[in-house]
């Protein structure tokens, strides 16, 4: 018998699709054993600053799911509960932060707040920043007195992004792939038809799965990441994007497919995240949010790189060329999900009920291998111990993947090493 009696479901950070199906099904499995399972609205935002002396109202802060609540949603668009980028663990940068009762105060808060509600474990579903959160809370709850109540806490990965380890896939990321490679094929068929250019930038801040997938599937002429930030692209003594070196490769691009395949259009994606490494000047007064990103949307990098390669391409060649600039990335976070995602998302949220209930599991993230294969990966995998930081997967350079996205890319004298027989040793 499962010592679980109550549950409670939170979803923080950017939407993803099948958010709903993860929900769903982990809400369900629960509620098929008796245990009671609620949602809680809106990340942390409502957890992060009770005091007590206000208790959480069922039905303005969080749920009791009954199964006409999730049942059939798996397909369902959006977050059946709400999501916030609100953080509990924010000024926490290293283990000793946690004696430290006035950097904990919003651990507390959460922490009393879900022992108010009897809860005896959370599942969190989120990124990277919300693992670090979970394991915040269980790092936290180590430091309690003796005879305290402890919460178990199995979180479950999600972004669209794809950057997460100890998983292959995480739910959300091939929709996202999906609807952004269909709206690049559709730029591309405006391109061709006006003789112009875009500038594609998407979803991708810290790696470049989606970039290279959405180019990839949506057939672009180049993408760039911040794996490919390499010293032709990057100033080594400020450390920042050399904007002209970057939009001279554009323009490289551009003049290659008008003189060798005599196609005077084209489409460049590049991920959202090259613009954490523009120059000071760029990117000052652009706000952050409560895990320190740049709010990479204010930027609006693929305008910046447009407006600079129509004016470099001018300089070059002078000729004129319609170079626009468009944003993609919001579209796909709440669109359908694939069928894939809903499945690898089902799987995910009975995973979290088996973990809790049958694994007898805390501190440990669901992970999906093979053929949606459930197996569980300690925080102690993810999380280092002294930072508490979480490691991002990067695509790696030379890998399989990257040379599909280089090979398949209309390629110039400064790629033409590349070749689909190039062998390249083999890492891991």
């Amino acid at each position: 018998m499962s010592s679980i009696k109550k549950v409670g479901i939170i979803f923080s950070g950017g939407p993803a699709p099948a958010a709903n199906a993860v929900i769903s099904a982990a809400a369900v499995s629960f509620l098929e054993e008796g245990i009671e399972t609620i949602g809680i609205f809106h990340g942390y935002s409502n957890l992060i600053d009770y005091d007590g002396a206000n208790p959480l109202v069922e039905d303005k802060h969080y749920r009791v799911f009954k199964n006409s609540d999730v049942r059939g949603l798996r397909n369902e668009r959006g977050i059946c509960i709400g999501t916030a980028r609100s953080n509990p663990g924010k000024g926490i940068t290293c283990p000793a932060d946690l004696q430290n009762a006035e950097k904990t105060q919003r651990l507390q808060n959460v922490y009393d707040a879900l022992t108010d509600l009897e809860l005896d474990a959370l599942i969190s579903i989120g990124g990277d920043d919300t693992l670090k959160t979970a394991n915040f809370l269980v790092r936290f709850q180590d430091q309690l007195p003796e005879g305290s109540r402890r919460i178990k806490v199995v979180h479950l990965p999600k972004t669209i992004d794809n950057d997460y380890n100890g998983i292959d896939f995480t739910f959300g990321f091939f929709t996202a792939v999906d609807v952004m490679a269909k709206e690049v094929l559709n730029l591309k068929a405006d391109a061709q038809a006006t003789s112009g250019w875009f500038v594609v930038e998407t979803m991708g801040r810290k790696a470049g799965w989606l970039p290279y997938g959405v180019a990839v599937a949506g057939e672009a002429n180049l993408v760039l990441a911040v794996e490919d930030l390499d010293e032709s692209l990057m100033d080594q003594q400020s450390q920042t994007l050399k904007l002209d070196a970057l939009c001279d490769r554009i323009v490289e691009l551009m003049i290659t497919r008008a003189e060798r395949d005599g196609k005077h259009y084209g489409v460049v994606v590049l991920a959202e995240g090259l613009a954490e490494h523009l120059p000071k000047a760029v990117i000052d007064g652009i706000t952050r949010d409560d895990h320190g990103h740049l709010s990479l949307g204010k930027v609006n990098l693929a305008t910046l790189i447009a407006t600079m390669v129509s004016e470099r391409y001018k300089l070059k060649t002078g000729d004129t060329k319609k170079t626009r600039g468009v944003q993609l990335g919001y579209e796909s976070r709440c669109s359908q999900p694939h069928a894939f995602d809903v499945m690898l998302g089902s799987q995910l949220g009975i995973g979290a009920y088996r973990a809790l209930t049958q694994e007898n599991l805390d501190a440990h993230m669901v992970s999906i291998v093979g053929q949606l294969s459930l197996t569980y990966v300690p925080f102690s995998d993810l999380v280092h111990p002294e930072t508490m930081v979480t490691k991002v997967r990067m695509i790696e350079i030379d890998s399989d993947y990257h040379q599909l996205a280089r090979f398949l890319e209309t390629r110039t004298e400064s790629t033409n090493a590349w070749s689909p027989g190039r062998r390249i040793e083999r890492r891991g």
